[in-house]
């Protein structure tokens, strides 16, 4: 591993797992998307250790009875790596690792590493980078107990820095470069969705848990061929295209970073720049898996994660995925509330069922901020008729009997209001 430049990952070969049971809700981990989050990572396990406990050791976090087991487990599978269910300080992970000999990791540490793993963009590389050097910081002692001392004895006391400090110094100087990059990555997302604002676009951002089907609706509702995969964190880049709404014209569609339970702070942070598409977005499509039995407990997380990056006022449309996998399976429909707004969707994105149904339920959140119009064109005004096609929102176009075009479309009020002052114009009225 350099401190150089990228972090180097050292695949995950056998793995000793430590899942403790917490009395506490804020401390209990599910046991189910441990083994999900540890496969992701592609780590072979060797043995599962679990104990109860009402709070965590200060020392080993689990109790010295217990340390003592997950060594014994080590040598016995010849495990490569610890890997704890639970987030564990610097000195309760350094601690376990003296006395298992092995390289312990805790769940931030996995979930960092499955995104090391998944990303693809320059952007996310950036990222995730950001956030293990950030963790690693903390955690510098590791490996290098033998090189804390500076150089001592008469005529070389305080020659300078201990290599720790040097490390920690590179690792500040590395974060900076970082920041200062993402930094730039994060104007130009601004400037675009500036420029979407000035179109009068609206922006729908899919969020919902990690492996909820995001991509996969994603790449139903749009021409694009995102990687969907059904494990967690499948995918880390946002994307944006552009979708036709019946009725409501167009909007741009993204996709986003998936969600956990207790996700890092480094993540969140790191991952700003992306996560101000759900906080800058005219509608949120919180996506759920139907058929999990955690997700309500699942979508209660998303929703904290939503208040953190201050989308908790954006609108939003649940969307129940999945539904085949259900037992029994049900059909797609939307669930609407008394003034007939839509509320819920049932759908399955994988069988390609209830997609229009959502369209319209999405269409239904934008119908009043656009103009259905009927625009008259000279055959001469050729330029026009292409401003017009480039708009992306024509729903027909006729001739009459002296060559003139008659174009149906529908148009953003301020587009409307632009129209309206072409001098070409024939004629022009709201439908």
């Amino acid at each position: 591993m350099e401190l150089f430049g990228r972090i180097e990952r050292k695949a995950l070969d056998r793995a000793v797992l430590v899942h403790v049971d917490f009395e506490s809700e804020d401390n209990r981990e599910d046991l189910a998307e441990f083994y999900e989050l540890v496969d992701s990572a592609g780590a072979e396990i060797g043995e599962l250790i679990t104990t109860k406990r009402s709070s965590p050791d200060a020392k080993y976090f689990v109790g010295s009875g217990k340390a003592q087991d997950i060594a014994d487990a080590v040598k016995l599978h010849q495990a490569d790596v610890v890997i704890v269910n639970h987030a564990l300080t610097p000195a309760q992970e350094r601690n376990l690792e003296r006395l298992a000999q092995c390289r312990v990791i805790d769940r931030v540490g996995l979930i960092l590493d499955i995104f090391a793993q998944r990303a693809r963009s320059h952007e996310g590389k950036l990222q995730v980078e950001l956030a293990q050097l950030r963790h690693m910081s903390t955690r510098l002692v590791r490996g290098w107990t033998h090189l804390e001392r500076q150089k001592g004895g008469i005529g070389m006391r305080g020659p300078g820095e201990t290599q720790l400090e040097s490390d920690r110094r590179l690792l500040q100087e590395r974060i900076k470069q970082l920041l200062k990059r993402i930094d730039k990555v994060r104007q130009q997302r601004a400037l675009g969705r500036r420029s979407r604002k000035k179109s009068d676009v609206p922006t729908v951002t899919i969020v919902g848990y990690t492996n909820a089907g995001k991509s996969t609706l994603f790449n139903q509702m749009t021409t694009a061929e995102v990687y969907a995969e059904d494990r967690l964190f499948a995918t880390l880049d946002a994307t944006l295209r552009s979708v036709h709404l019946p009725g409501a014209g167009k909007v741009i569609l993204a996709d986003t970073v998936g969600f956990i339970r207790h996700i890092p702070h480094d993540l969140v942070v790191a991952f700003r720049s992306t996560l101000e598409e759900t906080s800058e977005a005219q509608l949120l499509i919180h996506l759920v898996d139907a058929s999990d039995p955690l997700r309500e407990e699942k979508m209660f997380e998303v929703q904290k994660v939503i208040e953190e990056v201050g989308a908790q006022d954006v609108p939003q449309l649940l969307v129940f995925n999945k539904i085949d996998c259900l037992d029994p399976a049900i059909e797609s429909k939307v669930d609407f509330d008394d003034q007939g707004i839509p509320q819920r969707v049932w759908l399955s994105a994988k069988l390609n069922q209830g997609i229009d149904e959502l369209k319209d339920a999405m269409a239904s959140f934008f119908k009043g901020q656009f103009v259905k119009a009927s625009v008259g064109l000279p055959s001469s005004a050729g330029q026009q008729r292409a401003q017009l096609y480039a708009l992306g929102k024509v729903d027909e176009e006729t001739f009459d009997e002296q060559g003139h075009m008659l174009v149906k479309m529908t148009l953003t009020r301020q587009q409307w209001e632009q129209v309206k002052a072409w001098p070409e114009l024939i004629s022009i009225e709201s439908l």
